[in-house]
């Protein structure tokens, strides 16, 4: 299968997943620096990822996804 957008990887589909469940876990968290760290890291995974996609270089989006590696942990 041929991806004509970022939106039919996989590991796109995961991680949006990962982010709305992110964002439904810690809404009532009281500790808002600690809550808007983890949410702005879990957007930023799915943000890479999309990123290095439009890059069109096997390279760039190796690279790209080393980034989202990076921000998951």
């Amino acid at each position: 299968m041929v991806t004509q957008s970022f939106k039919d990887l996989i590991v796109w589909e995961k991680s949006n997943k990962l982010a709305v469940d992110i964002y439904k876990t810690f809404s009532s968290c009281k500790d808002f620096s600690f809550r808007d760290q983890i949410q702005r890291a879990s957007v930023s995974i799915m943000n890479n990822i999309a990123e290095g996609y439009a890059r069109r270089s096997d390279a760039a989006f190796k690279n790209f996804l080393k980034i989202a590696k990076g921000s998951a942990a």
